[in-house]
C-alpha cells in the first residue's frame, strides 16, 4: 500500500517506523525514493516525536544540490514507497472514530509491542555494517594543491644553485618540486621561484617553509606567492 498521506500524523508515524531500521526509504544510499518523500514533507519531522524520520530528513536534506541526479524514478509518488500492508486509511478523517484516542499519540501500525524488537535491531545493525563497509570500499583521491613559492637569499653573493639544490633535497611523501626560475629582486639580487605539488592531509606548508628556512646559510625568507586546489 505505500506510505500514507504525510499532511497527518499518521503518515509521518508510518515514515518514522519505517525508518526506525533504515538509514533511506529504500536500499542502502540516497534515491529518488528519498528526493519523493523529502519534497512530500512540508517542514521537518518533530525530533521528539519522529525521532526516525527526523535523523532521515536532516541526513536527506545535504543532498539537496544532487536531487536530481540521483538514481530511481522520479515521477513515482511518495505514497508507492513504505509497507506493503497497513490498516491505516490515507486520509484520517475517513478511519473509524475511537473515542479517547488522540491523533498525536503514537499508533502501533503494525502491531508490534512497545519493546524495541531484537530482531529488527539485528538487522537494522547488519545493514548500518554493510553500508559502512561499501563507503569505505570507495577510494577517494586525496585532495591536492598546486603551490608556488618564493625563497628569497641574503644578498647577491648567494649561491642560487646551492639554495635551488637545498630546496629540492627535501623530500617527503606528498610531496613533488615542479619547474622553479630565477626572478630579479633588485641590487642584483634574484630569488627562487618554484613551483610544487603537495596533498593537502600529507604536507604542511608552514613546516615545509621551516625545513627550507633551516639553509640558513642561504634562505632568508620564503613566501607563498600562489597556491590552488586541483
Amino acid at each position: 500500500m505505500g506510505f500514507a498521506d504525510f499532511a497527518s500524523n499518521v503518515g509521518i508515524t508510518m515514515l518514522n517506523n519505517w525508518l526506525e531500521t533504515r538509514s533511506y526509504i529504500v536500499g542502502y544510499g540516497p534515491s529518488q525514493a528519498d528526493v519523493q518523500s523529502f519534497k512530500a514533507l512540508k517542514e521537518a519531522p518533530d525530533s521528539k516525536k519522529f525521532p526516525h524520520a527526523a535523523r532521515w530528513y536532516k541526513h536527506i536534506s545535504s543532498y539537496e544540490s544532487e536531487f536530481s541526479s540521483l538514481p530511481g524514478d522520479p515521477s513515482k509518488a511518495y505514497t508507492t514507497y513504505g509497507p506493503e500492508k497497513t490498516e491505516t486509511t490515507l486520509n484520517p478523517a475517513k478511519a473509524p472514530a475511537n473515542e479517547g484516542v488522540d491523533d498525536d499519540e503514537d499508533i502501533d501500525l503494525f502491531g508490534s509491542d512497545d519493546e524495541e524488537d531484537a530482531a529488527a535491531e539485528k538487522l537494522k545493525n547488519e545493514r548500518l555494517e554493510e553500508y559502512k563497509k561499501k563507503k569505505a570500499g570507495k577510494d577517494k583521491p586525496a585532495a591536492k594543491s598546486i603551490v608556488t613559492l618564493d625563497v628569497k637569499p641574503w644578498d647577491d653573493e648567494t649561491d642560487m644553485k646551492e639554495l635551488e639544490a637545498n630546496t629540492r633535497a627535501i623530500e617527503q611523501d606528498g610531496l613533488v618540486w615542479g619547474g622553479s626560475k630565477l626572478v630579479a629582486v633588485g641590487f642584483g639580487i634574484k630569488k627562487l621561484q618554484i613551483n610544487l605539488v603537495i596533498e593537502d592531509e600529507k604536507v604542511s606548508l608552514d613546516d615545509l617553509q621551516e625545513k627550507i628556512a633551516e639553509d640558513e646559510d642561504h634562505v632568508q625568507s620564503t613566501d607563498v606567492v600562489a597556491m590552488q586546489k586541483l
